[in-house]
């Protein structure tokens, strides 16, 4: 291991909770294996300190940090210069600290997104069917901007509280339409994607109940959870043929451009991060 000095470039994720996130084991591997002088380190913040922690940072000494649940939002508030991406979504999950001070927020999920699809579903292609998505939080609308950015033109947002995908549709338009979680079966007909953007599933708990046999046979089915990394919502495609996307390929994906933001090149394509994360989750 390479010793921490004064000129090692650190960067790190934010969250709470933070002791399950795999990106410390992504980002470490690839940096040993580009013999960079950087860490990557895990940051618990309470949700009343966020604000402070961040500004804390300005000036550069941190190069920069991934952001997940609960402060998605809230970074992209505290930034004084906001991506395209991160507008669109809504959300930040990746501030960046330049050397005077400010700070630039994007958001990289959607590009994770769109990375999983091309790997594990490459005949995938978000303009020539309908996409469905279940959820109507951050990570819902991170997807549905990504689709919408990819050239999705019938993206359906389905969620229990109609009104939160309604809500969704609004701010991104007409190409996005909303559903109550009793509509899903007429959300589902005839999609070339269904994504569950909701953590049902999340470390065991108990599966979202859709009806996945509405899809085609040939849809792909999505899960953004990625422990456990075959979630009941896709054994359950699975189990009716469905293709299939996990969510740690989603990780990996947007893991790339973050990398690639704190320390300045993408990372090696070599390192099996991966097979890596997996031995993480034991499995």
């Amino acid at each position: 291991m390479t010793p921490i000095t004064g000129a090692t470039r650190v960067a790190g994720v934010v969250g709470q909770p933070i002791s399950h996130s795999m990106s410390p084991i992504l980002h470490n591997a690839w940096l040993a294996a580009t013999g960079l002088d950087g860490v990557y380190v895990p940051f618990a913040v309470t949700p009343e300190a966020f604000a402070a922690f961040v500004n804390g940072l300005r000036g550069g000494s941190v190069s920069g940090l991934n952001v997940t649940v609960p402060f998605k939002t809230q970074a992209l508030a505290l930034a004084d210069t906001v991506s395209d991406r991160a507008r669109l979504a809504q959300a930040a999950n990746v501030l960046v600290f330049q050397a005077g001070g400010r700070v630039l927020a994007d958001n990289t999920d959607g590009l994770g997104l769109l990375a999983a699809f091309a790997q594990q579903a490459p005949g995938f292609e978000p303009a020539v069917a309908p996409v469905a998505i279940l959820g109507a939080r951050g990570a819902a609308r991170g997807a549905a901007a990504a689709f919408l950015t990819a050239g999705a033109s019938d993206i359906r947002v389905i969620n229990r509280t109609v009104a939160r995908a309604q809500e969704i549709a609004a701010d991104l338009g007409g190409a996005v339409r909303a559903y109550g979680l009793d509509q899903a079966a007429q959300a589902f007909e005839g999609v070339g994607a269904l994504i569950n953007a909701t953590s049902a599933g999340l470390s065991g708990s108990a599966g979202l109940d859709a009806p996945i046999e509405a899809t085609p046979p040939t849809a792909v089915v999505m899960d953004m959870v990625y422990k456990p990394l075959v979630t009941p919502f896709l054994e359950k495609a699975q189990a009716l043929g469905r293709p299939t996307v996990d969510g740690l390929a989603m990780l990996i994906g947007q893991a790339v451009p973050s990398f690639a933001a704190f320390y300045g090149q993408a990372p090696p394509a070599s390192v099996d991060v991966r097979t890596l994360a997996k031995q993480a989750l034991g499995l």
